[in-house]
């Protein structure tokens, strides 16, 4: 059975990215990342979906680096904007060069556990504030990662990101298609004991389900 190294935030994307490498039989070893963000809770969600898919899981704790990447609404005290994903406003929650981070780590882990894929749930809806999440990152990571590992690890190690041309309402198409369980996975950026509603996550997960077509299971404050 092959081997995949899934970075799971306990999000809608990628807790569906876990289900779908799960249908393709893949071994699964998914990593969640403490890097101090407000929504740490989250990392709940992504070891909840572990147990469910009998899934090796793992936390990796950052929470230091974070500290040194100040300017963020997710990891430094900066309110957190509400509104539309894609507004000029949600550049605020950039974590700096967060995604290159978290993949190096993952490779490394694959690398020693001879995994053929590392993967990853951004999609294109992310494209317009996150230059981490967009095809040509993806493209130029996986290259850099084949020189950065040459002649260790699996030969055919890979970057898998499966959903980086489409956008966040085929994600729950999908998800629905594979029996995810939305009601147990976490957006909110405010982290609190409900989905706000309000945040640019929550808008953004509010407008999937009803593009797709598919009921919303979220409890929302407001």
């Amino acid at each position: 059975m092959p081997k995949a190294i899934a970075i799971v935030s306990g999000g809608l994307d990628s807790v569906t990215l876990a289900y779908l490498l799960h249908s393709e039989n893949y071994d699964l070893h998914l990593l969640a990342f403490n890097y101090g963000q407000r929504h740490a809770k989250e990392i709940d969600y992504a070891r909840r979906c572990a147990h469910r898919l009998d899934a090796e899981f793992d936390i990796v704790d950052l929470a230091a680096l974070g500290q040194l990447l100040k300017g963020s609404a997710l990891t430094d005290d900066i309110a957190i904007p509400h509104g539309h994903y894609t507004a000029p406003s949600m550049a605020v929650t950039v974590v700096p060069n967060r995604n290159a981070i978290m993949l190096s780590i993952a490779y490394g882990v694959a690398v020693a556990e001879n995994a053929e894929v590392v993967a990853t749930g951004v999609h294109a809806g992310d494209h317009p504030i996150y230059p981490d999440c967009r095809l040509a990152f993806i493209d130029s990571f996986n290259m850099m990662q084949r020189v950065a590992v040459e002649g260790y690890g699996n030969p055919n190690l890979r970057l898998h990101a499966p959903f980086v041309q489409i956008g966040k309402h085929d994600i729950v198409a999908i998800g629905a298609r594979l029996g995810v369980p939305f009601e147990d996975t976490w957006s909110c950026y405010e982290g609190g004991d409900v989905h706000c509603g309000q945040c640019g996550t929550c808008v953004e997960r509010r407008e999937s389900f009803t593009l797709a077509g598919v009921p919303d299971p979220t409890a929302y404050q407001s």
